[in-house]
């Protein structure tokens, strides 16, 4: 497991037995950015990827 892991090992543990719908991860994604815009580019980058269905296709630079 990478260091980075860890925080997916804890969604995981803590909220793998809920089901969420993509627009409440949506909503979630966006208050994470307000919070943290220095993150904004990676996750537009993987809202994108998750959108077109986990492939790197037509993604902009």
């Amino acid at each position: 497991m990478y260091f980075t892991d860890r925080g997916l090992e804890e969604l995981a543990e803590r909220r793998g037995d809920e089901q969420v719908t993509l627009a409440w991860l949506a909503d979630q994604l966006r208050a994470f950015v307000d919070l943290n815009p220095d993150f904004e580019v990676p996750v537009e980058r993987l809202a994108t990827w998750l959108a077109r269905g986990g492939t790197d296709d037509d993604v902009e630079d």
